[in-house]
């Protein structure tokens, strides 16, 4: 049976919950104050069978608080675990190059991913990353810089933007 520890903080976008493995890599995350709603968005292969509720979860809460606070570059380093086909990997490391403050087309982000006509397949990749903030999804903006979608809403999608400088 595998475990994983799970917390929610206040952030000025909204209540923020991750879930992190047992080595500290975040296996899923957003602005919800409902982790359980993460849990189904991890991949069955490393979906964890247990949640623990802790109100701290050490490097992975000071980087969210930090970023929330104004250093944007808080959770570049901070190690995430994602599965699923080739190119979703390839693309949700690709996102996390994609700079605070100079947000992307869905075009510019099927370039980047290697795959130009795959705009399609780019966009899937934004709406599947289970997480959020570590790969940083909502800096993929409609080609003529519409908001596009965003699992936690318009209004977090906005404010990110906005703290981040776009």
């Amino acid at each position: 049976m595998t475990t994983a520890a799970v917390s929610t903080v206040d952030t000025e976008a909204g209540p923020f919950s991750a879930i992190v493995d047992t080595d500290g890599a975040v296996l899923a995350s957003g602005w919800t104050a409902d982790p359980g709603a993460l849990h189904p968005l991890i991949h069955a292969s490393i979906r964890p069978a247990e949640l623990i509720t802790r109100a701290d979860l050490g490097a992975v809460t000071k980087a969210v608080i930090a970023y929330h606070e104004g250093d944007l570059a808080a959770v570049a380093q901070t190690p995430v675990r994602q599965r699923g086909g080739e190119f979703m990997e390839a693309a949700w490391r690709v996102l996390r190059t994609v700079p605070a403050g100079a947000p992307v087309s869905y075009a510019e982000y099927a370039a980047l991913a290697g795959r130009p006509a795959a705009v399609r397949a780019a966009a899937t990749a934004c709406a599947r990353n289970p997480a959020a903030l570590f790969v940083p999804c909502h800096r993929v903006l409609r080609t003529g810089g519409g908001l596009g979608g965003f699992r936690w809403g318009p209004e977090v999608k906005r404010w990110l933007l906005t703290h981040e400088g776009s």
